[in-house]
């Protein structure tokens, strides 16, 4: 990974968007053992969040995301971690936007089931 492509991730981590900013507060709390990195540089990529333990990316889709190229980026992105053994969760920003407290729930109880498979997380350094 390039010092540009993390200087990158730490500048995003400063300017979070309102969806991503509101799901980062319900995320942070780190008491159930489970830990989210927002705007974490994996590799070429920078996922909005990331739970090493559970091997799960949570990514904030914008309108943007409905447009063909950028789907289809989207889509051959989420197939490499899916072969890497990480699950991409997209939730929509306006769906966080209307109910971040369920949102985050969902998220909460995807990473709980997916921490507790037995298959050692990849990427051990980000």
């Amino acid at each position: 990974m390039t010092e540009r492509k993390i200087a990158l991730a730490r500048q995003m981590r400063r300017k979070l968007t309102p969806p991503e900013f509101l799901l980062w507060e319900r995320l942070k709390d780190r008491s159930s053992g489970l830990v989210f990195k927002r705007q974490q540089a994996i590799g070429p990529y920078i996922l909005d969040f990331y739970c090493r333990k559970a091997r799960l990316a949570v990514e904030v889709d914008g309108g943007h995301h409905g447009y063909d190229a950028h789907r289809m980026r989207d889509e051959i992105r989420d197939i490499r971690f899916r072969n890497e053994g990480i699950e991409t969760y997209r939730v929509s920003a306006a769906e966080v936007l209307q109910n971040p407290d369920a949102v985050a729930d969902g998220v909460w109880l995807l990473a709980l089931e997916r921490s507790q498979q037995d298959t050692p997380p990849p990427f051990s350094k980000g």
